[in-house]
């Protein structure tokens, strides 16, 4: 009874961050909404008793996704009058729901069978997973690393490209 309660305060912590997430204007809320998504995921893992997989979640996307794209977005400080005008994006949240809903009830009737498939398999230990990732896993890791920071870097110039064009043409104007 326990279990079920606290996973039913977790799929309402991911479900509202979700719901932030989507439908805030402002780019730091939906980072806010990112963010407590993420640790209603670790929260998850958690409850299934995945410590490795609950702890590597907080460190990686809270830590590292989470952080590192507030500070972009806080660096680049993106204004409303900039965002784009979407009129019926509810319209095209709801089409969305209803489009992915048959594949859902189609996953969950697959995965309710699964737990007879996997009751004969055996664990795996996180010195084994934490073992892979820091020998052979460790150049995709750090290439991923790369590509994210200097994603974030060209977000940065180009907003800062745009914001110094338009600083001078405003000087312009005012001589």
């Amino acid at each position: 009874m326990l279990e079920i309660s606290i996973f039913t305060i977790l799929a309402l912590f991911m479900l509202a961050g979700s719901i932030a997430m989507i439908t805030n204007r402002q780019t730091l809320f939906s980072a806010f909404g990112f963010l407590i998504t993420m640790i209603g995921l670790a929260g998850m893992f958690a409850l299934l008793d995945n410590r490795f997989l609950a702890i590597a979640q907080i460190l990686v996307s809270v830590g590292a996704v989470v952080v590192l794209s507030m500070l972009t977005i806080l660096t680049i400080n993106a204004k409303k009058e900039n965002m784009p005008h979407e009129p019926h994006k509810y319209k095209w949240i709801l089409f969305s729901s209803i489009l992915v809903a048959p594949f859902t009830l189609l996953l969950y009737k697959a995965l309710t069978t699964l737990p007879e498939q996997f009751s004969s398999m055996e664990t795996v230990d996180s010195k084994v997973i934490g073992k892979a990732l820091f020998t052979e896993w460790v150049l995709p890791f750090e290439i991923l690393s790369i590509l994210l920071l200097s994603a974030m870097i060209g977000a940065i110039v180009i907003a800062r490209k745009s914001k110094n064009k338009k600083s001078k043409s405003k000087k312009r104007k005012a001589s």
